[in-house]
């Protein structure tokens, strides 16, 4: 991925960036080929819709400048982490449950609610996010892939997927959102409000205080509306306990 287009204006920089474009190729191309049954229209719209803002943000300008501009970086990241990992969770077809061990560690819900949180806060530290920028295959083959992987792993267990299966009961998934938007929305305000760069002048202040602000911002108002989507499928799981006890009832009555 060639990073660092500084002559070239921002809406004039697009890229192809293969490691990344052809790894989402082929994740969308075997989700094609499964069965129709197996997934529903309102699940496809999801994946489909994950994958387009997944490239929304990387051969677009977007992804092409992440690396000159703070603003754009956390506008990719914004995306990737909190929009384009959660739909895809939300399109993931409900028989998909690997047994393998790394699968059930990483989707853990105390593991995928700290390593989320790790990377939230790791990847905008000092030393760590100028490692970054200075070495483009960091970004490229490592920054982006965790963007994208770790995200799908926190949220598949608290969206809902399939209430029979997962791991954690809808009102742990409304808290653990809840919790997440701790260290989102407090990244975001240390950046906003530092008196200085924080990154060795490598962005202006007025960019770096942009990216903080959108970080800060928009983390709450999406946080909200999954937090939303989880509090409506809690009450849902909740009729339907009450409505399966009033049958049993009904049915010992009779």
């Amino acid at each position: 991925m060639d990073m660092h287009h500084h002559n070239i204006g921002i809406w004039g920089s697009w890229q192809v960036a293969p490691e990344i474009l052809l790894p989402l190729l082929l994740i969308t191309y075997l989700y094609a080929r499964q069965p129709k049954a197996a997934v529903s229209l309102r699940q496809r719209i999801f994946f489909y819709s994950g994958i387009v803002s997944a490239l929304a943000v990387i051969v677009t300008p977007i992804g092409a400048r992440a690396m000159d501009y703070f603003s754009l970086h956390m506008v990719q990241h914004i995306t990737l982490m909190m929009i384009s990992g959660p739909l895809l969770v939300l399109g993931t077809s409900n028989t998909f449950h690997p047994k393998n061990k790394f699968f059930s560690a990483a989707t853990n819900p105390f593991i995928s609610w700290f390593a989320y949180a790790a990377l939230m806060i790791g990847v905008h530290l000092p030393v760590p996010h100028k490692f970054i920028m200075d070495n483009p295959w960091a970004h490229t083959y490592c920054e982006v892939g965790l963007y994208l992987v770790l995200p799908y792993f926190f949220y598949f267990n608290l969206l809902d997927r399939n209430l029979l299966n997962r791991r954690v009961s809808p009102a742990i998934a409304v808290i653990a959102l809840f919790l997440m938007m701790v260290p989102e929305t407090l990244t975001g305000f240390f950046i906003y409000t530092a008196p200085g760069s924080l990154y060795d002048n490598m962005y202006t202040l007025n960019d770096q205080r942009q990216g903080g602000s959108f970080m800060w911002a928009g983390s709450m108002i999406i946080d909200a509306i999954w937090m939303s989507f989880a509090v409506y499928h809690w009450i849902k799981s909740e009729e339907k306990k009450s409505q399966d006890i009033d049958a049993e009832i009904a049915a010992g009555n009779v």
